[in-house]
């Protein structure tokens, strides 16, 4: 599932990025409100989250463009506390807005929260797919079946990235990230944690499930 990011902050553009890849999302960071603009017609992301403080057009003005378009949902991410900028960026459309410094872990929970009321395959802490349901907090899959299992964390991380970006291939890069994170990973660990995921699936429905893309990836539910 694809989420824009729009901060001019490189540094924190990268902790933010981090953090939303490690969560399974695939972040297209961009650093001025043109950008914003121009990368959100063209990826139509499941997200925006949006500084204020841009160079070329502001945070205000991304908003409200986007949003006299689209119901594309936006969480704005800024250091503005005060009630007139919060006011004003909700009453532009912005769905959610959290105030500079924030938790890695608030960041996310308000991402799915957002997600979740917009429709977006996240509904009730669960992620739901063409019959398969993930509970990534009880690590458990239930198939098309109904019949459920236990994961253990890596291949519950591994299935929630994979299905939070249901239908797209994503790189083995990109999985290495959300399943290790900083920690980091092998291309033959990734590989075999696959094999083990798809084992377990075949017990409750199909393990092709989870398909390779040679020489890119895997994707879930093509």
């Amino acid at each position: 599932m694809k989420i824009l990011l729009v901060e001019d902050d490189l540094a924190l553009s990268d902790v933010v990025s981090f953090t939303l890849r490690r969560a399974g999302f695939e972040v297209i960071p961009v650093y001025d409100g043109a950008a914003a603009l121009t990368t959100w017609e063209s990826t139509q992301p499941a997200l925006v989250v949006l500084d204020l403080n841009l160079p070329k057009q502001d945070g205000f003005t991304v908003c409200r463009q986007i949003r006299s378009q689209s119901q594309t949902p936006i969480i704005i991410l800024s250091v503005r506390g005060g009630d007139e900028a919060v006011v004003r960026a909700l009453e532009l459309g912005a769905d959610d807005y959290i105030v500079k410094p924030f938790s890695p872990a608030q960041l996310v929970a308000r991402v799915r929260a957002v997600l979740r009321r917009a429709g977006a395959g996240v509904a009730g802490g669960h992620l739901e797919h063409k019959g398969w349901v993930l509970d990534p907090l009880r690590h458990e899959v239930r198939g098309r079946e109904g019949k459920s299992l236990h994961l253990t964390p890596l291949e519950t991380r591994l299935l929630e990235a994979l299905m939070l970006n249901a239908g797209q291939v994503l790189t083995a890069e990109t999985l290495i990230q959300a399943v290790w994170g900083a920690e980091g990973a092998s291309r033959t660990m990734l590989k075999q944690l696959v094999y083990r995921l798809r084992a377990k699936l075949e017990t409750i429905g199909a393990g092709d499930v989870i398909e390779t893309v040679p020489g890119v990836g895997y994707a879930f539910g093509t």
